[in-house]
């Protein structure tokens, strides 16, 4: 009998939670955030689709994109499939699929949901909602980048976002906010002859999906910004926070 590898453990247990997801059971399900005040549903926020598959090695790994480069904001930079939330979106899982399958191609039938993160704040205030989900058969996904949107779409390993590595492909840069001072972590990756930059608050959501999916702290000093936290600081941020 074939010893399994620890990506399909964690997998396993990730899909009995995604079918407590689906079914509303939360006696094993993954702390929920707040509820968010009816003001604010609609306005500001966004979702990100945190989604992931075992790869060839018995891995876990998560898909990530390059936005493109005619964008008006943070073109070329890496990000997670996801937008802002339109009123059409019943709830924040609505948005991040709706933007998944919009930017690369995703159908939300192929996503297991496994949970929804407390929410993040980025540099110009807006509120933006992790949700987690498993690709239920790689096979049937074809990523399909939308032009307008995606250069790139590549996937990397979760667990990339705790480890120390010896190699230099992760460091990070002090900052300071209103007298407290922050880390932004910097992680490189090479997929397909292409090098990629992973950092700031998509780093940061990583850094916590992996910390909640391997059931671990990273092996670094995290120290992230306190207007991340979206219940420190009431959601409100300035546009020179990064």
């Amino acid at each position: 009998m074939a010893t399994k590898s620890a990506g399909e453990d964690v997998l396993q247990r990730l899909q009995t939670l995604a079918e407590h997801f689906r079914t509303g059971s939360s006696s094993q399900s993954l702390p929920s955030p707040p509820p968010t005040p009816a003001a604010v549903q609609f306005t500001n926020r966004a979702a990100v689709l945190i989604c992931l598959f075992l790869g060839d090695y018995g891995e876990i790994r998560v898909i990530l994109t390059k936005r493109a480069s005619t964008l008006s904001s943070h073109s070329g930079e890496v990000a997670l499939p996801g937008g802002k939330r339109d009123p059409s979106d019943v709830d924040d899982v609505a948005t991040a699929l709706r933007e998944a399958e919009e930017e690369i191609g995703l159908a939300p039938a192929l996503v297991e949901v496994v949970s929804v993160l407390e929410p993040f704040v980025n540099k110009k205030g807006m509120t933006v909602v992790p949700v987690l989900g498993l690709l239920s058969s790689k096979k049937a996904f074809n990523p399909t980048p939308n032009t307008a949107e995606v250069d790139a779409i590549f996937d990397v390993p979760l667990e990339m976002f705790l480890k120390l590595p010896q190699d230099e492909k992760r460091r990070a840069v002090e900052k300071e906010w209103m007298g407290y001072n922050y880390l932004l972590h910097f992680f490189d990756y090479e997929y397909k002859n292409e090098k990629y930059v992973i950092w700031a608050l998509t780093a940061g959501i990583l850094i916590k999906a992996a910390s909640i999916v391997f059931q671990r702290l990273p092996a670094f000093l995290e120290q992230q910004p306190r207007f991340w936290n979206a219940s420190a600081n009431g959601s409100k941020t300035s546009d020179s926070q990064q």
